[in-house]
């Protein structure tokens, strides 16, 4: 499945733009795994590494890692730049998955 069929879902989809060697992105991971944990099959959480997908990190602009950004059916619900706390990021997914 490609990335934009990914995007295109039903299903809203959490997408993690980030690099190996940035050290935010290594935060984010352990975030990413909790806040799965507890919104479960709510939503999907996909990682992409911007030095391996440059396209698509061009494509929506993205500037710095980590970014996050929350996509529906092809659509930029809500994005963020920086680490983003587990509570804040169960907050957004809730609201747009209720």
């Amino acid at each position: 499945m490609t990335f934009n069929e990914l995007i295109e879902s039903d299903k809203p989809v959490l997408v993690d733009f980030f690099a190996e060697w940035c050290g935010p992105c290594k935060v984010m991971a352990p975030i990413l795994k909790d806040v799965k944990q507890e919104v479960g099959d709510a939503v999907s959480i996909l990682k992409v590494d911007v030095d391996k997908n440059p396209q698509a990190a061009a494509t929506y602009q993205v500037q710095g890692v980590p970014t996050l950004i929350l996509f529906k059916q092809g659509k930029v619900l809500w994005r963020q730049s920086g680490v983003v706390q587990k509570n804040g990021l169960v907050g957004v997914i809730k609201k747009f998955t209720v």
